[in-house]
């Protein structure tokens, strides 16, 4: 009789040479559970998705309430739905006023190509530009804006007039011009190693945009609920995005995705023609359900509030020779080391010592960590033992 691993790797497609190969039995809180009973920290949230942890009871029993009601109807036609209604709600409350019309997708990627398709079917225009190092998922429409040629490149020929400036670069945001349906871009750049810039740059973008009549779209699927220490990352910037992007954490470990604009702009995907965008199980209601109720637990909680201090702890004890510098925007952290090797075995040696983490795909030198909000003091400074003790390990 085959293994669970044999028909892992005999049926299910693989992405990597090297898949970690860990049987996972069980989730909770923080932590994973493998077939053998091994307990591991899961450092990385499933990649920013578990903000308030694994499987939390109030995602549970939300999930349970809308089992016994209905699964899928129809998402996108003429039926109302409860748990989309409410979560839309509850979403439109918590952003500024302009952003007041939700799109449910079912992940980040399909909420870039929906964003894409709008932008220019309001703007009329074609361009959209981008910038290096950016990730907003692979799709075709995502992988044509997104910033590193290595990821890129085996899928040619990609949909055409897009341009790519450097992020944080003042002097060429003069590239964008009437000719610009959107800019779309990172608060954060995670998968380059959690880089961002300045304030005034973001500002500057933004007075350049509105002067020419530019969409911005706000890519906060890593960065948004809660994750860089407020509710929304562009906060800390004060910028108004015209589409924001959310996902990952956003069906509280459920499928999940969405774009956000304003009544007006997104009218422009029903007529001429009707139908401009659909999708048959973006915003499913039992993800819609679960992601409501994350969400509550998020705000009732007040999980966002101790990101600092949080942050701050992993900042304080995270010093080693090895380490090179470490760059954190709240609970999105890269460790970075000196090389891709280095790092890559000190990764190994923390899932083999009980931790889960990873690398970042443009900074293979840089690990990655994105726990839990609900990550204690006290776990924090055993995961950091843990990370300590495997560069130590590696060096030796």
């Amino acid at each position: 009789m085959p293994t669970q691993r044999q028909l892992f790797l005999q049926h299910l497609a693989q992405t990597s040479d090297s898949p970690i190969l860990l049987e996972i039995e069980k989730a909770e809180g923080i932590y994973l559970y493998d077939s053998s009973g091994k307990k591991y920290f899961d450092l990385i949230s499933g990649i920013s998705v578990s903000n308030v942890g694994h499987r939390h009871p109030k995602v549970i029993e939300a999930i349970e309430v809308q089992l016994k009601k209905y699964l899928h109807v129809m998402v996108y036609g003429e039926y109302i739905e409860s748990p989309q209604v409410q979560f839309a709600k509850l979403l439109t409350e918590n952003l500024p006023s302009q952003l007041n019309s939700v799109y449910f997708t079912n992940s980040g990627t399909e909420a870039t190509e929906g964003a894409i398709k709008l932008a220019k079917r309001f703007t009329g225009r074609s361009e959209i530009v981008s910038f290096r190092n950016s990730y907003h998922g692979s799709t075709q429409g995502a992988l044509s804006v997104l910033g590193d040629e290595n990821f890129r490149n085996a899928f040619r020929p990609l949909i055409p007039g897009n341009r790519l400036l450097h992020f944080g670069h003042e002097e060429e945001l003069a590239l964008i011009t009437a000719e610009t349906a959107a800019v779309i871009l990172e608060p954060v750049q995670a998968e380059a190693g959690v880089i961002s810039a300045d304030k005034k740059y973001f500002q500057l973008l933004q007075k350049r945009c509105n002067a020419v009549g530019a969409l911005i779209i706000l890519d906060e699927c890593q960065t948004g609920l809660g994750r860089t220490g407020t509710l929304w990352c562009f906060e800390q910037l004060e910028i108004l995005p015209d589409i924001l992007l959310l996902a990952k954490s956003l069906g509280g470990g459920m499928p999940l995705g969405a774009f956000i604009a304003n009544h007006e702009l997104m009218k422009a995907l029903s007529f001429n023609p009707a139908l401009g965008h659909i999708t048959t199980f973006g915003g499913h209601p039992v993800s819609c359900a679960a992601g409501k109720a994350a969400m509550k637990v998020l705000l009732e909680e007040k999980l966002i509030d101790k990101t600092e201090e949080k942050k701050n702890l992993f900042l304080q004890l995270l010093h080693h020779s090895k380490i090179k510098s470490v760059r954190a925007a709240g609970l999105l952290i890269a460790i970075e080391f000196n090389d891709e090797v280095f790092n890559k075995k000190v990764i190994s040696h923390c899932i083999q010592n009980g931790l889960i983490t990873d690398w970042f795909m443009f900074a293979p030198s840089c690990m990655r960590l994105a726990p839990p909000f609900i990550i204690s003091e006290e776990e924090i400074k055993k995961s950091c033992s843990v990370i300590l003790q495997a560069v130590d390990s590696v060096t030796q």
